[in-house]
């Protein structure tokens, strides 16, 4: 059966515990401040002016995923990519935007939603560096809220367990995939550029 209506949806899920609303804050405070500092990896959500969303993985070593301006202002380098841009195209027609921080080894991890500007200003760039190379450009996010997720979805997933690591041999490599997706695409080929790539231009 279809849900169409809030009042259907609700019909199905019990009301929120009343914390689920409180924990919800309009700044970074200092739990969210540490979050963001240990992490090496979040997700990012936008979407396109026809309403289709979009969500990409970003990540850095931890200390450099994220810089925090002040409790409003969270600054999130964009690095070099496959240029495809999607993400950014998105955040031109829609300045908003949804991000899930992880730490590996904690089960919780932090949602915070905002506006965003996109910008190349050197001031913003520089405390993203690294080794002296500055991002393409950086997405200054505006806080709009931010709150910490229960632990239920990771503990779900097992994902920081080690018995739950898939062996890699039980996915085909990304070249193998193209391979099969695009016609005369060449595995090895792909695989190799993509190995020298992560070697040499990670930044």
């Amino acid at each position: 059966m279809g849900i169409d209506t809030m009042a259907e949806l609700r019909a199905v899920y019990r009301p929120p515990a009343s914390r689920a609303s409180l924990k919800v804050l309009d700044r970074l405070d200092m739990h969210c401040r540490n979050f963001i500092a240990l992490s090496p990896f979040y997700v990012i959500s936008s979407a396109r002016a026809d309403g289709r969303a979009d969500a990409s993985p970003r990540g850095d070593p931890p200390g450099s995923l994220a810089c925090v301006l002040d409790d409003k202002t969270l600054l999130l380098p964009d690095r070099p990519g496959n240029r495809q841009v999607d993400t950014l195209m998105n955040l031109v027609e829609r300045p908003h935007v949804g991000l899930v921080f992880f730490v590996p080894g904690l089960t919780e991890t932090l949602r915070v939603n905002g506006r965003v500007e996109i910008s190349t200003d050197a001031g913003l760039l520089q405390p993203l560096a690294i080794n002296g190379k500055l991002p393409i450009s950086v997405l200054k996010v505006t806080v709009e809220e931010a709150f910490l997720h229960c632990a239920k979805a990771l503990v779900r997933a097992r994902l920081w367990e080690p018995a739950a690591q898939v062996e890699r041999a039980r996915y085909p490599t990304y070249g193998q995939v193209l391979a099969d997706q695009i016609a005369g695409a060449d595995a090895a080929e792909i695989d190799a550029g993509e190995a020298e790539s992560a070697r040499t231009e990670l930044y």
